[in-house]
């Protein structure tokens, strides 16, 4: 079985709504998922955009979400998800602004690409007390038992 990844907002390569972003609301997408393999025993969710600050000049990979520790019976985060409803024992990591949660794309200048990336682990990590996408990252190495993507663009 593979893991499949998507959202009802937007498809892949597609647009991401405004309300998704800071000219709107500035609240998560719903994302859903189905595949993930038996032996997982958690989830990490990252959201970034590798094409900061420009897309014609990019220089860094902007975090613009990090979840990890997501239990791997779940199957779906709904819009607009919180901190507080967050499926019982997942952990955040934080995102470029320092902070934990969700904040959308707010891109500078041109298209920029949003990559939604979801892995299955064969482990449950370890609290990393509010980590980087580095730290995480890290942290899974050697325990990935399976990926999936989705991507979607915006420009203001």
């Amino acid at each position: 079985m593979t893991l499949r990844f998507s959202s009802p907002a937007f498809t892949h390569q597609g647009e991401i709504p405004s309300i998704h972003t800071c000219d709107g609301a500035d609240i998560s997408p719903a994302l859903a998922w189905s595949g993930v393999p038996g032996a997982a025993k958690s989830l990490v969710l990252i959201v970034d955009d590798p094409d900061a600050p420009d897309p014609a000049a990019p220089r860094m990979t902007w975090v613009h979400w990090l979840l990890y520790n997501l239990p791997p019976s779940t199957t779906a985060l709904s819009e607009g998800v919180t901190s507080q409803r967050l499926p019982p024992d997942t952990l955040e990591g934080l995102n470029d602004w320092k902070q934990v949660g969700y904040r959308g794309p707010c891109p500078p200048v041109g298209k920029h690409r949003y990559f939604h990336k979801l892995y299955a682990l064969d482990t449950v990590l370890p609290d990393l007390q509010s980590p980087t996408k580095t730290k995480v990252e890290a942290a899974m190495h050697g325990h990935v038992l399976a990926s999936a993507e989705l991507m979607g663009t915006y420009q203001r």
